[in-house]
């Protein structure tokens, strides 16, 4: 992961409130949450679609927000960023379908091996034979891992939080995710047997010393 030691600035909308901002207001004024909605929503279910498949995504986002809404008077409005809080809830709520996820990543493995073994296939197909078996190592060896520490390598991977926020997501210290993502990236890449196909480009506050 790159180290630019940049903090990310504060999430704004044209009216140059960030998040923590609109939260607070929404604690008199319901409706400004649905900002909070607008801004997030798609990554949230993006993110909840790459663990567990789009349809449960759609379910999945529109719960993470009512919990959200519910939960906003607990907001501390001084954190300008609700990504960490709203990709907590999240994965909480992921967490609840866990053997589902297990199974979608072991299905996933075992579908790009039969395409792999396939000799009709080309580039008309959207994806190349390489392309598929690696893919589908990849869905293998996530489904081994552990969900802590799955949770940790793919609310940073695919979420691109930086350590401090998942740390601030998933409710552990920074030296927890940090042993985590380094003990999850071990696994991958004997399981890879080459690089780390989950390397996230956001900006991270601290190095990771494994």
């Amino acid at each position: 992961m790159p180290d630019t030691g940049a903090a990310l600035a504060p999430t704004t909308d044209a009216s140059g409130d960030s998040d923590g901002s609109v939260i607070e207001r929404s604690w008199e004024t319901p409706d400004a949450f649905a900002v909070i909605f607008d801004r997030h929503a798609d990554d949230i279910h993006r993110y909840i679609a790459r663990r567990l498949g789009p349809d449960t995504a759609d379910d999945l986002m529109a719960e993470t927000f009512v919990i959200a809404f519910q939960r906003r008077r607990r907001y501390d409005p001084s954190h300008a960023h609700a990504r960490p809080w709203l990709y907590g809830i999240a994965t909480n709520l992921i967490g609840r379908h866990r053997r589902d996820e297990a199974r979608r990543l072991r299905a996933l493995s075992r579908m790009a091996s039969l395409s792999s073994e396939r000799d009709h296939a080309g580039p008309e197909d959207g994806i190349t034979e390489s392309a598929a078996g690696t893919h589908g190592t990849l869905a293998g060896a996530l489904a081994q891992l552990p969900a802590r520490h799955r949770d940790v390598l793919l609310v940073i991977a695919w979420g691109e939080l930086d350590y401090v926020e998942a740390a601030q997501a998933l409710g552990v210290p920074v030296g927890t995710v940090r042993s985590r993502l380094h003990r999850a990236r071990t696994k991958l890449r004997r399981a890879l047997g080459g690089p780390d196909l989950t390397t996230s480009t956001a900006p991270q506050k601290e190095t990771d010393h494994g």
